[in-house]
């Protein structure tokens, strides 16, 4: 069983809105043992953001419920948002919000760290490898 996982996330999109795409790769002990790159079609930067991070939790939800999850992400925006520094006003992203708290309980615990993007560049690799 696995005990703790981490979890890197980006959402791309060429232009605001544009050809948007996502990025996940998940870790354990350093090894990379899940990963998607996909696009997701139109969109904003937030809302693909925001869809890698659903995506990511669904996956583990299935695969690897009950696990301790540790996020990473280089949006600060989500970041501050799921951690409640800040509250989400925009209309498209507060179902994209709540599907995240709802996928939550399938896991031990779960935290949200902002990075750099230099920190995040897995995750940005696979995003752009589904754009191109």
């Amino acid at each position: 069983m696995v005990n703790k996982l981490q979890v890197y996330t980006d959402g791309a999109s060429k232009g605001n809105p544009g050809k948007a795409s996502i990025g996940v790769s998940v870790l354990n002990e350093g090894q990379e043992i899940e990963s998607i790159s996909k696009t997701i079609g139109m969109q904003t930067n937030n809302f693909a953001e925001y869809t890698a991070l659903i995506e990511a939790l669904k996956l583990l939800s299935e695969k690897y419920s009950g696990s301790e999850i540790e996020v990473f992400a280089d949006s600060e925006l989500m970041i501050k948002q799921l951690n409640g520094v800040y509250k989400v006003k925009n209309a498209n992203i507060k179902p994209l919000y709540e599907s995240i708290r709802k996928l939550l309980p399938s896991f031990a615990t779960v935290s949200f760290t902002h990075v750099r993007r230099e920190f995040n560049k897995r995750a940005d690799e696979l995003a752009n490898l589904a754009l191109n």
